[in-house]
């Protein structure tokens, strides 16, 4: 039985230019911790590059958040301390009250069609939702990013971000620790996502995925665009459901 619908955000709620965001991002909070700690610039586009590797390394074995391996990962390469309160107080600042006036100009970000209304169609049908996006930023950046989709008062459950999770898309752990923390199995759960790598759990686990892509990957349960899903829902739950 589907219980919820776990939904991406970035190209799935939110229609951003993902590279112009992070370019605007790591070039911001690099001219900040320049200013901090007297070093180039440039050393921190490389330390932003090594701690988001750091992350995403499959050879992983630690019970670290995804924020926790960044931040030593930074620390290693560039020597500046992010985790440190001062400095962490600074970088929240920018993303808090500065960040959010940057969705506009090459990042062009703007709610994506039929993103709010699949998320009220879910509610309508009785079942819970919650933002899976891909962890690999803060909790403020992700605020941030739900703000520009719209989505900022959306009843979600759970909103993953780098501070709460200890793996990155499509790993099954993130989706196992996700639906753990909604007491929810990953068979209870419908995820719907745009990218047809990171949104199926790898290895499977039970969990289906509605695809909002430009492709028609194997896994998917249904694939059509975000504007079509709303009225495609109630569909989807019940064939989901009669296949218990």
């Amino acid at each position: 039985m589907i219980k919820a619908v776990l939904f991406d955000m970035d190209d799935t709620l939110l229609d951003i230019n993902l590279t112009a965001f992070m370019s605007a991002y790591v070039a911001d909070t690099s001219r900040i911790l320049s200013s901090i700690s007297g070093a180039p610039t440039f050393l921190f586009g490389m330390a932003y590059a090594r701690g988001y590797l750091a992350v995403s390394n499959d050879a992983r074995a630690d019970g670290l958040t995804n924020q926790e391996v960044f931040n030593a990962e930074f620390e290693r390469v560039s020597g500046v301390p992010v985790g440190d309160a001062a400095i962490a107080d600074a970088i929240g600042y920018y993303e808090r009250e500065i960040l959010p006036r940057r969705g506009t100009g090459l990042v062009a970000a703007r709610p994506m069609p039929g993103g709010l209304d699949a998320i009220e169609r879910a509610g309508e049908l009785g079942l819970s939702v919650a933002l899976a996006t891909n962890p690999s930023f803060s909790e403020n950046c992700i605020h941030a990013r739900m703000g520009w989709a719209g989505i900022e008062d959306a009843p979600f459950l759970r909103v993953s971000h780098s501070g709460n999770s200890t793996r990155l898309k499509p790993k099954a752990r993130y989706y196992e620790e996700f639906v753990s923390a909604i007491g929810l199995a990953p068979s209870e759960c419908l995820m719907v996502g745009n990218d047809a790598r990171r949104d199926f759990p790898r290895p499977n686990i039970g969990m289906r995925t509605a695809y909002v892509g430009h492709t028609h990957p194997r896994r998917a349960i249904w694939c059509g665009r975000m504007s079509e899903l709303a009225d495609a829902l109630p569909a989807i739950i019940d064939e989901l459901n009669r296949e218990g």
